[in-house]
């Protein structure tokens, strides 16, 4: 007797761990835990991005940069001149993957900005504020050069190829963080190059996705209100930028901003106490540019935690595990238990409630 087994892999998968005390690990766990999901990926994106890998550097921010070309990299240069004190500039550390032939020169900086920069204008922007601007000005202006991380005591590594070739490229396993996500990648429709591989980050958020946006369109618009500038062509773009709005700038706790992003249909919040129902209506009401349709299972990264949420009707895969002081999200159980065989709790999240795990203290 024959069986077929089919597998509805979904496209895409995702991992990620939280050390809530703090304690750093290497990132050989996240590599291993990624690379069993290797079937969700077809070698067109893979990537990492890691929390508290740079603490002699922990005041500056680290830029991350992708270069087409030397002149690329010296019109970049002359910018952050002008604005930032330069601490440390240097090529990205890697080592030869045969699988990657071809990439972008890749550098990083740990810069501060100055205090009279020379792009700073009335608006008198603060730091964080100017940092966004510098991402947009140069991922917007300059052909050729793009800033695929821009956060304090963190970074992203990512790029073209399965899981395991682009933790190898990087030399992943050389770094410690308190807090590891990863991504292997199945795009269906939008390209797939080194600046659209997951994760997606700006300042110290970064953001993995597993699914489809189908109101990027609206989403997109709403924060090219706010001033973003859209430019990877991809719809996980929009999701670390309406993070960045709704908790950085806006002053939403986390829980508030997914509920916002993924809000309750209208038929459920009917169903809530006055309160409540009050409270979910102003908010749907609010940012109703800012609800995400579509199927997605995310994780979001920050430098106080870790959060996975899915969409309304749970249309991705989602599970969740703890063990001690360590959390442990992914797409799949497997890869939960390959990087931590017994979890004290396993659970699958359901549809559009948040895992939020944050450190102690």
């Amino acid at each position: 007797m024959s069986h077929n087994f089919h597998k509805d892999i979904s496209g895409c998968g995702l991992a990620g761990i939280i050390n809530k005390d703090g304690k750093r690990i290497s990132g050989s766990s996240i590599s291993k835990s990624l690379c069993l999901m290797n079937d969700r990926g077809n070698g067109l994106g893979a990537g990492y991005a890691a929390y508290g890998i740079y603490p002699e550097y922990k005041e500056l921010y680290a830029f991350h940069i992708m270069y087409d070309e030397p002149a690329c990299q010296r019109d970049t240069e002359e910018y952050l001149k002008k604005n930032y004190r330069i601490e440390k500039k240097e090529p990205m550390p890697t080592a030869p993957v045969e699988s990657i032939t071809i990439s972008p020169m890749i550098w990083r900086y740990f810069v501060k900005p100055l205090s009279e920069k020379a792009e700073r204008d009335a608006a008198d922007l603060r730091d964080d504020d100017f940092v966004v601007r510098t991402v947009m000005k140069i991922n917007s202006e300059i052909g050729g050069a793009y800033v695929f991380s821009s956060g304090k005591n963190m970074g992203a590594f990512k790029g073209v190829g399965m899981p395991g070739e682009i933790a190898r490229f990087f030399r992943i396993e050389e770094y410690e963080g308190y807090i590891w996500t990863g991504h292997t990648r199945f795009p269906t429709n939008t390209p797939g190059w080194w600046g659209g591989a997951h994760p997606f980050t700006l300042l110290d958020w970064s953001i993995v996705h597993n699914g489809e946006i189908s109101s990027y369109g609206i989403n997109k618009r709403y924060l090219e209100m706010y001033g973003y500038k859209l430019t990877l062509l991809t719809d996980t773009e929009v999701v670390t930028y309406l993070f960045d709005l709704l908790v950085r700038k806006h002053g939403l706790d986390v829980l508030t901003a997914c509920t916002a992003l993924a809000s309750p249909f209208w038929k459920n919040i009917d169903d809530l106490q006055e309160d409540e129902k009050n409270a979910m209506t102003a908010l749907r009401m609010v940012y109703a540019s800012a609800l995400m349709n579509g199927p997605f299972s995310i994780l979001f990264g920050h430098s106080k935690g870790l959060v996975g949420f899915n969409d309304r009707i749970k249309l991705r895969p989602l599970v969740a595990a703890t063990k001690g002081k360590t959390v442990y999200m992914a797409s799949e159980e497997s890869a939960i238990r390959e990087i931590c065989p017994s979890p004290e709790k396993i659970w699958a999240p359901r549809a559009g409630e948040p895992v939020i795990a944050e450190l102690e203290g």
